[in-house]
């Protein structure tokens, strides 16, 4: 019988499957209890012989810094801007003409200020950099994470999270009537060469709880699972964050090995044979989509697999299974 598991029973899922390792098992454990079932379990080799768990607090992307002169900590080389202003522009920015108005009025309300946009250069990133050496203004500029289309809607995100707006050609909104109340809020904002992490965002409880559900539906409509994937990686920095497993050893084969015990642990979450029997009560077009964790008709879902990989794959497994029945013994 099938039956939710909580707390000290997803770690002795996550030990079995690792082959009874019981230190992945508890980080597996930790992991899925900090970031939920809407959070992402990523696997990273580590550059040390320790196994550890890194939670990501607050949206993250991966852009860093334009210019390291924006850096506020030199021990660690990051920005860390307290209780600041966000600017989200999807284009790029060059022209100090345009951007002016803005930092006026950030400067004027004593305020750190974000800049997230398409690119930062010329003129106008020449402007941040000497404003924050010569203290009027603390201010740092990254570009915006994504690509095209899929750009446009994180900086959507990130606009919902923070309560402010993605100032687009689609809105009409224009970089040099931007108000102080269209930028968006956070806490605090970390950024290092690589990543920006956002701190607790001043967005509406409702218009976020609203973007993830619009998310949700969008995973669970798209055919195509890069599209899903990168869905479930937005939905997770939205509400469930980040859990990052980085699996350290002693050599490069240990390390391996490892981490796909790791990968198999965190993948472990249905039993195969009560999967199977209830396949086989359901009629030929209808299974288990592991994907999405449904039942359902898998020609309509798109999970389509050619006729001859099949085949071969059920000939090949009949042939280990028959050499295994007449082989004396087994070497594992």
């Amino acid at each position: 019988m099938s039956k939710p598991v909580t707390g000290e029973m997803i770690a002795q899922v996550g030990t079995i499957s690792a082959n009874h390792d019981k230190t992945i098992g508890r980080i597996i454990a930790e992991a899925m209890d900090k970031v939920g079932k809407d959070g992402v379990i990523t696997v990273e080799e580590a550059k040390s012989i320790d196994t550890s768990l890194e939670i990501v607090e607050g949206m993250q992307f991966d852009r860093g810094y334009l210019s390291p002169y924006f850096v506020t900590d030199p021990e660690r080389m990051e920005v860390v801007l307290d209780n600041p202003a966000i600017l989200i522009h999807e284009k790029k920015i060059a022209s100090m003409k345009e951007l002016l108005p803005v930092l006026e009025l950030v400067a004027h309300a004593g305020r750190p200020l974000l800049i997230i946009a398409e690119d930062i250069e010329g003129e106008a990133l020449a402007t941040l950099v000497v404003n924050k050496l010569r203290g009027t203004l603390q201010a740092a500029a990254v570009k915006a994470p994504g690509y095209g289309e899929r750009r446009k809607a994180m900086l959507e995100d990130i606009a919902i999270l923070t309560g402010g707006k993605a100032l687009t050609e689609d809105l009409g909104l224009k970089l040099e009537n931007t108000q102080l109340e269209d930028l968006g809020q956070a806490k605090k904002i970390t950024i290092d060469k690589d990543n920006t992490t956002i701190v607790e965002g001043a967005g509406s409880r409702l218009a976020i709880e609203g973007r993830v559900t619009q998310l949700r539906l969008q995973a669970e409509d798209t055919t195509s699972d890069y599209d899903r994937e990168k869905l479930q990686e937005r939905l997770a920095r939205l509400v469930g964050g980040v859990a990052v497993i980085k699996v350290g050893a002693a050599t490069e084969t240990e390390m391996k090995e490892k981490k796909a015990r790791v990968e198999d642990a965190t993948n472990a979450g249905h039993e195969g044979s009560i999967v199977v029997q209830r396949v086989r009560e359901m009629n030929d077009e209808e299974g288990f989509n592991a994907l999405t964790e449904r039942y359902e008709n898998l020609m309509q879902a798109g999970v389509i697999d050619p006729t001859k990989v099949v085949r071969s794959a059920l000939q090949n497994a009949a042939s280990i299974a028959s050499l295994l029945l007449t082989t004396e013994a087994v070497i594992t």
